[in-house]
C-alpha cells in the first residue's frame, strides 16, 4: 500500500465514471454472459468486493434472484452444480481466498471481475468481465470498488429485466464527485477534526448502501490507520448504540434509511458528534452537526455512487495531517 499517493487516484474518478458510462452506451462494458434468472448466483469476495456484493445480492433478491454475498474465506458455501453461477470479485486478480473458492467450486460456472489484465483469477474463471477502474496506484481499492457497484447493478439489470439507466446513473455520480473535489477545502478540515476523536469513527448507512459504510471504515482503516467501523441504519440501535453512553462518539452518517430518525434521537440526546453526508436539498439528518452536501441530479443510486468520496477525502486529509505534522 502507498497511501501517500492515495490522492492521486481520487481526481480521476469523475473522468473514469464518464468514461465508463459512454463505454456502457456503446454496449463495450459490463456485458454480463447469458446468466438465467433461475440460476443461483453466489457473490463472492473479499473486503470491497465483499462490501459491493452485499449491496448487490439484496437488490438481486428484491427481483427475484436467488443470490447471496459471501466472503470468499467462508469455510463452505454452496456446493457446485449446473444451476449455480459464480461471481468472483478480486481488483487485483489475485485475493488468496477467492482464488481458494472458486477452486473449491470446480464445475460450477464462475464470473470473474477483475481490474487487471492478467492474473490467476482469469485463468480459473469461465468469463470475465473488466472493471476498467484504471490502474490504482496507492494499492487502495477506491474506483474499483465503485466500478465493481455498477457491474453489479448491470447484472441486475439484465437477470431483473429492470432498467436502472446506469450510464445516466454514472454521470450524475461523476458530477456530484467532481463538486466534492471542488469544494473540498471548504469542509474536509472541519469535518477531518470533528471525526477524528480519542475512540476511533462509525459510519452509519441504510442496508440498501451498506457498502458505503464498510467501504468508508476501510478507508480510515487503510489510509491514515486510524479505528473505523461502519454499521447499518436500523441495527444501530441493537448493536452500536452503547457506545454513545461510554466513548466520545463520532459518527459520518449516510442517511435515507427509515430508521433514521431513531438512531439520530439516540445520538442527540448523548450529544455525539455526527456529520451527514446528504444530496442538496435533502432534509438534514436530526442529529447532524455539519452536513456535506453535493448534487445528486435526479438519479436514485446517485447516492450509493457517490457518498463513499467524502469518507475517501477526509481519510487522506487526516493521512496527510498525520504525517506532515
Amino acid at each position: 500500500m502507498h497511501p501517500d499517493r492515495f490522492l492521486d487516484a481520487l481526481p480521476a474518478k469523475p473522468a473514469r465514471l464518464t468514461a465508463l458510462a459512454d463505454a456502457i452506451d456503446d454496449g463495450s462494458a459490463f456485458a454480463w454472459p447469458d446468466v438465467r434468472p433461475t440460476d443461483r448466483v453466489l457473490l463472492a469476495g473479499m473486503g470491497s468486493s465483499w462490501f459491493a456484493a452485499q449491496v448487490a445480492a439484496l437488490r438481486l433478491r428484491r427481483v427475484g434472484v436467488a443470490a447471496v454475498a459471501e466472503l470468499a474465506s467462508a469455510e463452505r458455501s454452496w456446493p457446485a452444480a449446473p444451476d449455480l453461477t459464480v461471481v468472483a470479485s478480486s481488483a487485483s486478480g489475485g485475493s488468496t481466498e477467492t482464488l481458494d473458492l472458486v477452486r473449491e467450486l470446480d464445475g460450477a460456472r464462475v464470473i470473474a471481475l477483475t481490474n487487471t489484465e492478467a492474473s490467476p483469477l482469469r485463468e480459473l474463471a469461465t468469463e470475465v468481465i473488466d472493471l476498467l477502474a484504471g490502474p490504482e496506484v496507492s494499492g487502495v481499492a477506491c474506483r474499483s470498488e465503485l466500478h465493481t457497484i455498477v457491474a453489479l447493478l448491470a447484472l441486475e439489470e439484465q437477470l431483473g429485466g429492470t432498467m436502472l439507466d446506469l450510464a445516466a446513473a454514472c454521470r450524475a455520480a461523476a458530477r456530484a464527485v467532481e463538486h466534492l473535489l471542488a469544494t473540498r477545502d471548504a469542509w474536509v478540515s472541519e469535518v477531518a477534526e470533528r471525526l477524528a476523536g480519542p475512540n476511533g469513527t462509525w459510519l452509519v448507512a441504510p442496508a440498501d448502501r451498506i457498502a458505503s459504510a464498510l467501504q468508508g471504515a476501510l478507508m480510515f482503516r487503510e489510509v491514515p490507520r486510524r479505528q473505523a467501523d461502519g454499521c447499518e441504519t436500523g441495527d444501530w440501535s441493537h448493536v452500536d448504540v452503547y457506545l454513545t453512553k461510554t466513548h466520545d462518539y463520532r459518527a459520518l452518517v449516510f442517511p435515507g434509511s427509515r430508521y433514521d430518525a431513531e438512531a439520530a434521537r439516540w445520538m442527540g440526546e448523548r450529544s455525539a458528534t455526527v456529520v451527514a453526508v446528504q444530496p442538496e436539498g435533502a432534509d438534514a439528518f436530526g442529529a447532524a452537526q455539519q452536513v456535506v452536501r453535493y448534487p445528486a441530479g435526479d438519479h436514485p443510486l446517485t447516492p450509493l455512487l457517490v457518498e463513499t468520496t467524502v469518507a475517501e477525502l477526509v481519510a487522506e486529509h487526516l493521512f496527510t495531517h498525520a504525517t506532515t505534522s
